[in-house]
């Protein structure tokens, strides 16, 4: 299984260098066509397009930089890897998307103070209009590609090609339009296209500090990697299920499992090593640990009780799950966590308020309830 894995990111890495190199090839070929009609015409909008592709082509090289580090193989100073280093080559490339637009922006509003006319020619006309072919060819590919080894970069730039066939029309529109009615909407053209390019970078780089700042996994995910977990004999429940991240594809997990109070320590062992087990097997996640939630099953009253306190607790508006019950009949004591939905100004207080009324329909019994993360 560990080659599989290992033949597997190879295969990623590889597919992340080819298709960048493929980006890299087109986005020159079309800043030379681009920036010579530019020149030749006098046109900033085909110039500035000719910039758009230059930053391209410069985020493809730092991507395959970002791939060629994050594939480096972990060791005693970075135990985990180093697949976070995407996230870095990802944030680069958007600072460069970013900073292209900017200086577009600045050229575009000097010329509409200072304007230039432009001169286009039929084979300026042809050129661009390979460009849009060209950029929308190639935007596919790159965002399918990415979307197949779960690359953002890839994945951000096949996006931003899609969009800049799109900008490249705009501009072949524009000239179209100058030759018509001869109504130059150049500098207006390069202003537009400068603004979508920093709303590009911008997106890409929020996208970036979600990834580095972490956040919710999909919940479609979680719930097959619970499933997985439930199928194991002696489970009756997974919850609090966390997945760190180090790297695109990348995670390592936790898990509170519930599991019947009279099990064995030799028994609860066997558990958690099969939980291990199934979860590395079938989503290549590493499990650092399995907690324990022992749950009351051999008592009926002990049963009953944890049913009303359940429905007690869920006819409150904002509370979204609880589980780890564990009554002490004995002790006269009760725990419990209690998921509330962070749409609750005062979670806490929301708490409190659910405690008191549990006791009040217990008085014999102390409460213990745990806040939960709605994870």
């Amino acid at each position: 299984m560990r080659n599989d894995t290992v033949v597997t990111e190879e295969s990623r890495n590889r597919t992340i260098v080819k298709t960048s190199i493929i980006g890299i090839i087109a986005n020159i070929f079309l800043v030379a066509f681009k920036a010579g009609v530019g020149l030749l015409s006098g046109s900033i909008a085909v110039l500035l397009d000719a910039v758009n592709n230059l930053s391209d082509a410069l985020s493809s090289v730092i991507t395959i930089i970002g791939a060629k580090l994050a594939g480096k193989k972990p060791d005693k100073k970075h135990p985990l890897g180093y697949g976070r280093i995407e996230y870095l080559s990802a944030l680069i490339v958007a600072f460069i998307v970013i900073y292209a637009g900017i200086t577009s922006f600045i050229e575009s509003v000097k010329k509409i103070i200072a304007p230039e006319t432009a001169d286009y020619s039929a084979v300026s006309l042809v050129i661009i209009a390979a460009a849009v072919v060209v950029k929308l060819f190639l935007g596919r590919y790159v965002k399918k590609k990415g979307e197949s080894v779960n690359s953002g970069s890839l994945i951000a730039s096949g996006s931003d090609a899609l969009f800049d066939a799109i900008l490249s029309f705009s501009v072949l529109a524009s000239a179209v339009v100058f030759l018509i009615f001869g109504v130059s909407l150049e500098a207006y053209v390069g202003v537009v296209i400068s603004a979508f390019i920093i709303k590009s970078g911008i997106e890409m780089m929020l996208e970036t500090l979600d990834d580095i700042l972490g956040k919710r996994i999909d919940g479609q995910y979680l719930k097959e990697i619970k499933a997985t977990i439930k199928e194991v004999d002696g489970v009756l429940g997974a919850y609090d299920l966390i997945l760190h991240s180090y790297g695109p594809d990348k995670y390592l997990g936790s898990v509170h499992v519930e599991i019947p109070e009279t099990l064995t320590a030799a028994e609860i062992d066997a558990l958690e090593r099969k939980v291990s087990q199934q979860v590395y097997m079938k989503h290549g996640i590493i499990m650092t640990g399995v907690g324990i939630y022992s749950i009351n099953t051999s008592d009926a009253e002990a049963v009953k009780m944890r049913a009303a306190i359940d429905e007690l607790a869920m006819s409150h508006s904002g509370v979204l799950q609880t589980h780890g019950f564990y009554i002490d009949k004995e002790n006269k004591s009760v725990i419990l966590d209690m998921i509330i939905d962070f749409s609750i100004e005062d979670r806490k207080a929301l708490v409190e308020h659910i405690k008191r009324d549990i006791e009040a329909q217990f008085p014999e019994y102390s409460f213990t309830i745990n806040l939960d993360i709605d994870f």
